[in-house]
């Protein structure tokens, strides 16, 4: 491991989490607009809401859990790999967080037309995690990076496959 050089403290953070919530929102907007009228359910109206509360939630949690519990901005500074905590279920919690909570916003709007947003913004953030953060964490961490790849999903909570 290089000791002097390391991510930058935010990496491609903003540029992921900006794209996340603007096709959101946006989204949403054109929604109550009245643009996406026919993908309304209102049978599902009161479940989608209780899971997008629910999924609203587990963001911040895994938001919290991956900036302040494993101390994420310390470790960054000090060119630490972390690998536990919340990071032992999900290679980006910051990133996936942003993306959970998006879906539930997605849920509380209650349009089915809707769910290709988070589709787009995932598919977004994998290639765009695969062109940018995860080069330079394999050039910067190597085999321990690698190794740690195969075990822990990118983008999707799960417990880590044991290979």
């Amino acid at each position: 491991m290089k000791e002097k050089n390391h991510l930058p403290l935010f990496g491609v953070g903003p540029v992921i989490i900006a794209f996340q919530i603007l096709i959101t929102v946006l989204g949403i907007i054109a929604s109550y607009r009245g643009y996406f009228d026919a993908g309304k359910i209102e049978l599902l109206n009161i479940p989608l809401k209780i899971v997008g509360i629910g999924l609203i939630l587990f963001g911040f949690y895994l938001n919290y859990s991956a900036k302040y519990k494993t101390k994420l901005f310390e470790m960054v500074a000090e060119n630490k790999l972390i690998t536990t905590g919340v990071y032992a279920i999900v290679r980006n919690p910051v990133y996936s967080a942003v993306l959970l909570a998006c879906t539930g916003a997605v849920c509380i709007a209650n349009n089915l037309f809707l769910f290709f947003i988070p589709v787009i913004c995932w598919i977004y953030m994998t290639i765009f995690l695969k062109l940018t953060e995860e080069k330079w964490l394999a050039d910067l961490y190597g085999k321990e990076y690698i190794e740690y790849c195969k075990k822990v999903n990118r983008c999707i909570p799960w417990f880590p496959k044991h290979k």
